[in-house]
């Protein structure tokens, strides 16, 4: 071998002796290591610990957490309701002018539009017309009564004078001094006179029902009158309703057009109550077990994170919110399947000063406070109001 190949294998020789003491080393480490274990009597304590303690101590926190809970009952299916009073004319008619806008607070009694009030003007004139001419009419009646009154005395006179005419020509008859014929134009003549005289007071008895039965009552007590007056009074009525008013005060949405027609009893625009919010909230009715009318309640807005109102439980619902939708569920069909019903609750806001206005239909989140403690074995943990 020359030098140069004895050179070249050196290196090599120191690899493989650095390798060999390298695994070497590695073996002292690895029989070394068991020595240096913990001692099983040291791993005893630890093993208690973790089979008994810690399940101990799970126990105890679920336990707490049990005979805490159960007295607060919240959800965030929660919204704050108003009063929407729907406006509408109460008389049909065109719009002629709108005194309001679109989200403006108005107060009680407040006008917000006009309908065109020249047809209802009409109709008053012609009510005040026919008022006029009821009165007329039934003064026309009474003087027709008077003259019929007169009628009839005239009828009796004639009828006296034609009695004794009848007689005389019945005398004269009987001396042959009159025909048959004569005495019975008498007769005839004493006959139409009775008959007019019946014929008048039965127009008299007619004129008198049509009267109200008594001449000298006054023509304002009239059935006709009375009739008439309270067209002329439906009429004025109509009018005045051409204007229509705020019924409480609050805010207004969707006010109509001018030139809009208005159907009476037809929905115009829409008035939100000021002053008055409360909270609906629908509760699961697993919660409601002990919830009842006067709790307090906690109330957070979703739009004020930063601002907490309380209140109380003013009334739940009677019936849950599904016996209140236009199909209700069908429960008897063959794939009916358990969900849980939720029941409206409404709570009212306590009176409180310097809170932001709140505005119909904003998302919250209720808690109830129902002072119900969970107790087991006769353990009991009280809870402070939140």
């Amino acid at each position: 071998m020359s030098d140069s190949e004895i050179d070249a294998s050196a290196p090599q020789t120191e690899i493989a002796a650095r390798a060999e003491s390298a695994s070497q080393a590695e073996a002292r480490a690895g029989s070394a290591a068991p020595a240096q274990a913990v001692p099983p009597r040291r791993r005893r304590p630890l093993r208690l610990l973790l089979l008994i303690g810690v399940p101990l101590i799970v126990g105890l926190v679920v336990l707490v957490v049990y005979l805490r809970g159960g007295r607060f009952v919240d959800t965030d299916n929660a919204y704050v309701k108003a009063d929407k009073v729907p406006v509408s004319a109460q008389v049909s008619g065109t719009v002629k002018e709108v005194l309001v806008q679109e989200n403006q607070t108005v107060v009680a009694g407040q006008p917000l539009f006009r309908l065109d009030p020249v047809p209802f003007r009409l109709a008053v004139a012609k009510a005040q017309a026919r008022l006029a001419q009821t009165r007329t009419d039934l003064a026309a009646l009474k003087a027709s009564y008077r003259s019929k009154q007169a009628d009839i005395a005239l009828n009796r006179t004639r009828y006296d004078f034609a009695v004794k005419a009848q007689r005389r020509q019945a005398d004269l008859a009987a001396k042959n001094f009159v025909s048959p014929s004569g005495l019975d134009q008498v007769k005839e003549n004493t006959d139409l006179a009775a008959q007019q005289i019946t014929a008048t007071e039965q127009e008299l008895k007619q004129i008198a029902v049509t009267l109200g039965g008594s001449l000298d009552a006054p023509i304002e007590e009239h059935p006709s009158y009375l009739s008439a007056k309270a067209d002329l009074a439906q009429a004025r009525l109509d009018l005045e309703r051409t204007e229509v008013r705020a019924s409480l005060p609050g805010t207004v949405s969707q006010p109509p057009r001018p030139g809009q027609y208005a159907a009476s009893g037809a929905t115009m625009m829409a008035l939100v109550a000021n002053g008055s919010p409360w909270v609906e909230a629908n509760f699961t009715e697993t919660d409601l077990t002990y919830v009842h009318p006067g709790q307090p309640v906690a109330i957070s807005i979703d739009t004020y994170p930063d601002v907490q109102w309380t209140g109380s439980v003013d009334s739940l619902s009677p019936a849950t919110g599904s016996e209140f939708s236009v199909i209700p569920a069908q429960n008897a069909t063959g794939n009916w399947v358990k969900i849980v019903q939720r029941v409206p609750v409404r709570i009212k806001f306590d009176a409180r000063d310097g809170t932001p206005p709140l505005r119909a239909g904003l998302s919250a989140t209720v808690e109830i406070d129902t002072g119900h403690q969970r107790q087991l074995f006769g353990l009991a943990l009280t809870r402070q109001a939140r």
